[in-house]
């Protein structure tokens, strides 16, 4: 095994986050994927999908770069039937995660944590059935609720609940800062809103007041060294690392975020690209033999850019030319 890769910002990779479908059985409006695709329920993957087999085959050449942690993603990753089982093949060496919105947790969540699960952020934007509904456009409140009681009861520690933060949920902040705070095992992602994503910049909020709220109200706050994050510990929990914890994902022009940032993302359909946020650099495993996704794995690491955007605009010339937003990006945060 060799030591982790380094980008030529001088991050190194640790983590892969894996799309494992992009069908989804939500329609959130905040989402940048459009349509819902098939819905039926869990089932194999599709030919447009990585098999089981790729994904395992993925992952044990990139545990000889130093990988040590992948979360699974979709869409909704459980609408993969063969789930439990890529779990259970997943390299004993790597810490694994998922995000999901909540709904298939029931009734598997503890064949989860057997297979190797080590725990799991769950979607859910508002304590409110319709508020739910509006945002997600979806009836299953009430599913996502059952979801995350079983996730808590099969002992995914800490089960993470993740909230978009933008003009229609702002108002829940609150509320849901309270709810995990008088609710053990459970902790608070805030995520920023990417008016980029959506064509809705009106639904962006000041990410800046969240982080100014939570600071006044918080009991203590700690330092995240992955993506230069702060945490914020609020109410009875504060004392116990389990609960009472929220903490703030703002990439949006972040450049301290993206320094920070040491993972590689992995398409359903089985391309590497270097940033979530970025598609204009995806590329191809090919047949993905080990050979093929060695070679793609370094290549991806290497053409890391500083932060997510366009690397390469167009000049007046028709050339591209590096942008010049890029040229004084920071390194690496100490």
């Amino acid at each position: 095994m060799t030591g982790p890769l380094a980008d030529d910002f001088g991050r190194e990779v640790t983590g892969v986050r894996i799309s494992l479908t992009d069908r989804c059985n939500f329609d959130c409006v905040y989402c940048h994927n459009e349509g819902l695709g098939d819905t039926r329920g869990p089932m194999e993957p599709s030919d447009a999908e990585m098999s089981a087999d790729d994904v395992v085959r993925f992952l044990e050449v990139v545990e000889g770069y130093g990988v040590d942690a992948v979360k699974f993603t979709g869409g909704e990753p459980m609408l993969r039937q063969d789930l439990e089982e890529i779990i259970e093949r997943t390299p004993d060496s790597m810490e694994v995660s998922m995000t999901t919105n909540g709904t298939f947790l029931p009734g598997r969540a503890a064949d989860l944590k057997t297979a190797g699960l080590d725990r799991v952020n769950v979607s859910q934007d508002a304590l409110d059935p319709d508020d739910f509904a509006e945002v997600t456009k979806s009836g299953a409140y009430e599913k996502v609720l059952e979801g995350v009681k079983a996730a808590v009861d099969a002992g995914l520690d800490p089960v993470k609940l993740n909230m978009v933060v933008f003009t229609h949920t702002a108002g829940y902040v609150e509320e849901m800062v309270e709810h995990v705070a008088e609710n053990e095992g459970l902790q608070l992602q805030l995520i920023q809103y990417m008016p980029e994503l959506t064509g809705k910049p009106e639904w962006n909020v000041d990410i800046g007041r969240v982080h100014d709220w939570l600071a006044e109200k918080a009991d203590r706050v700690e330092h995240r060294e992955m993506h230069d994050r702060k945490r914020y510990f609020v109410g009875e929990a504060s004392d116990d690392e389990t609960g009472g914890m929220v903490e703030i994902v703002d990439p949006v022009e972040n450049e301290e975020f993206c320094a920070n940032c040491g993972r590689v993302r992995v398409t359903h359909e089985g391309y590497l690209k270097g940033c979530l946020n970025r598609n204009d650099d995806l590329r191809s495993m090919g047949e993905m033999t080990r050979a093929e996704i060695a070679e793609t794995f370094e290549e991806v690491v290497a053409n890391r850019v500083p932060y997510y955007g366009e690397y390469l605009v167009e000049g007046e010339d028709g050339e591209y030319e590096l942008n010049e937003k890029y040229l004084g990006a920071p390194k690496v945060a100490d």
